[in-house]
């Protein structure tokens, strides 16, 4: 009686151990790919008005696999013909109506990258730029792209967007998924990626640099200890080689609007002139410039170097920023057009967000001189920006220093930065009328 009730149990137990045993044997004869996954490729492309730039970040291994082409350490100059020949022809962007784009592979180059689950990898890093034929929409285009995957069919390759100034999108911080290129499995065939940017138009790129002038003056601790530093002494009086009196709150607000005013025309017209002329200037040199000119602002906070003179400094030190400002421009390679409503959105930003802070410091400075502790807090703003401003300087001509990484670390802190300075102004403001409306208190008559 037992054995009749239990055969479906005994037959159970025989599928299960067959099922595991197959199972382990698929294990145990997998590949061993299957136990570490593939990096996967990374285009990542620049649109601009007449043609679109890709940057392809390709791992050197399944490259040398699909090309054939070993890439050594440093790509030398009989390799990198046949590599950028192997590029250009498995890059086939074409019109939405089948007409082929130019492609024009440029420098390559070698570095060390990390993927979730892939362990660091050797990655062929190249530059292409692809141009549309005349008259061609380079918003809507069909990617053909097959550098690996028509060999290695396991392998994928992401495309994004990084820079797109009719979109607003110009930070060149994120990217924009647009999609990704894999063999089909069914036909084992990689079809093209259809590239639907949209319809960008110039008010999104106005909007969007006039975003990025703010962040940029907000970010830039440089250019804001630069203005701060200046105006901290504007409500003091100099004599004989010192700070020791006050000037009226009138005066006060009379050299903080010219500082203010001098600084935005310098480096509006520097800006102006580096943009439009496109001019090639070096980086170190003259972020060196802007370092210094903090440093001369922190000595002249402790002891008057130019009284009176103060507007005039600021405008002859904002030429110089105004040309750092203009490297955030000359990397967007933007057209005559284009250039133009950057240019009116990126100084516009930065003049709202300098506005800003110059209000939010002012019931701040008006106060502090007129306080017992008002000297000590001068020397000690003072002294803390002079030192940023020599830890700036030492980096900026190739000696880097913690204080820089320190001071720069600083423009990460935007919203607790206007956030104290907001509680300080309205604190100064309450001080302001309280002292005021305070009522007199006659002395009591002789007796």
């Amino acid at each position: 009686m037992t054995g009749p009730r239990n055969w479906p149990t005994r037959a159970l137990r025989r599928v299960a151990g067959i099922a595991v045993a197959v199972a382990a044997a698929l294990l145990v004869g997998a590949p061993p790919a299957t136990a570490h996954p593939m990096p996967h490729s990374v285009v990542r492309l620049d649109v601009y008005e007449h043609s679109v730039s890709a940057r392809l970040e390709v791992p050197v291994d399944e490259f040398t696999r699909a090309s054939g082409l070993g890439v050594p350490e440093k790509t030398p100059a009989d390799r990198t013909g046949a590599i950028r020949a192997y590029l250009a022809a498995h890059i086939h962007p074409t019109t939405t109506d089948g007409r082929t784009w130019q492609v024009a592979v440029g420098r390559l180059s070698l570095s060390r990258a990390v993927q979730t689950g892939t362990g660091e990898y050797r990655e062929l890093i190249a530059q292409a730029v692809l141009t549309p034929p005349a008259g061609a929409d380079v918003r809507h285009f069909t990617f053909g792209y097959d550098v690996i995957v028509h060999q290695v069919v396991t392998h994928t390759a992401l495309v994004s967007v990084r820079q797109d100034w009719a979109a607003g999108q110009v930070d060149g911080e994120g990217t924009t998924q647009v999609g990704t290129i894999r063999v089909d499995t069914r036909t084992m065939k990689v079809p093209a990626l259809k590239i639907d940017l949209g319809a960008g138009s110039a008010w999104r790129g106005f909007v969007a640099m006039l975003r990025l002038g703010g962040d940029h003056i907000l970010t830039g601790t440089d250019h804001l200890l630069f203005l701060l530093i200046l105006l901290l002494p504007a409500p003091l009086a100099a004599n004989a080689g010192r700070w020791n009196g006050l000037v009226g709150p009138r005066k006060s607000l009379a050299r903080i609007g010219r500082i203010t005013l001098a600084f935005t025309l310098g480096h509006s017209a520097a800006l102006a002139a580096t943009a439009f002329g496109r001019l090639d200037l070096p980086a170190r040199p003259v972020e060196a410039f802007i370092a210094a000119s903090i440093l001369v602002g922190a000595i002249h906070a402790v002891r008057p170097l130019f009284p009176g003179r103060e507007a005039l400094v600021a405008g002859i030190f904002g030429l110089g920023h105004g040309m750092a400002f203009s490297f955030v421009l000359a990397e967007m390679r933007l057209t005559t057009g284009q250039l133009a409503t950057s240019l009116l959105g990126f100084n516009l930003g930065i003049e709202l967000l300098q506005l800003l802070l110059v209000c939010l410091a002012l019931p701040s400075l008006l106060v502090l001189a007129r306080l017992r502790g008002g000297p000590a807090a001068r020397l000690t703003g003072a002294v803390l920006t002079g030192v940023a401003a020599v830890g700036w300087l030492a980096d900026r001509l190739g000696l880097p220093n913690p204080v820089a990484q320190a001071a720069d670390s600083a423009g990460s802190h935007t919203t607790l930065l206007l956030t104290a300075l907001a509680a300080t102004a309205v604190a100064a403001a309450a001080r302001t009328l309280l002292t005021r409306h305070r009522p007199r208190v006659d002395p009591a008559p002789a007796r």
